[in-house]
């Protein structure tokens, strides 16, 4: 019988890490919706009378959404190895040994996957499961069973 740090990894697919991308987008759409709520509310607590919902130039909202998924991604798997999505379906980040990926290229690699999230679609092509940013960043995504 193997123990578990003798159990080879496994390499996510396609289906799963999909999946978890788009948890991770509803969770990142959440935390951006319940800040657009705080704002109003603050605003609405001051001045009732007067009250109308803050208008949000498409800059701030384009800016705030790139920065508000590449802080999430980078925050969760800096301290996990997983994000919200990752976590429902029991998956993490690691390097292509399996173990701990550096602060640095966590960063990169959440920049990477927010400015190219099309790159993940090489996860179905590759016979190691790996998509674009694995590749480049020499990461991979396992399950962590």
């Amino acid at each position: 019988m193997m123990s578990d740090s003798a159990r080879p990894l496994r390499d996510a697919g396609i289906v799963s890490r999909s999946m978890a991308a788009v948890v991770d987008l509803v969770v990142v759409l959440v935390l951006m919706g319940g800040g657009y709520l705080t704002v109003a509310f603050v605003k609405f607590a001051f001045d009732a009378r007067t009250f109308t919902f803050p208008e949000v130039p498409w800059i701030f909202t384009t800016t705030g959404f790139f920065v508000a998924c590449v802080v999430y991604l980078f925050a969760c798997w800096s301290i996990t190895e997983r994000s919200v999505g990752y976590a429902v379906l029991g998956l993490r980040v690691s390097n292509s040994k399996g173990g701990r990926v550096r602060v640095p290229r966590l960063f990169l690699r959440a920049v990477f996957c927010v400015l190219f999230p099309v790159g993940l679609a090489w996860v179905g092509l590759s016979p190691r499961r790996r998509s674009l940013q694995d590749l480049v960043l020499w990461t991979r995504v396992v399950y962590a069973g």
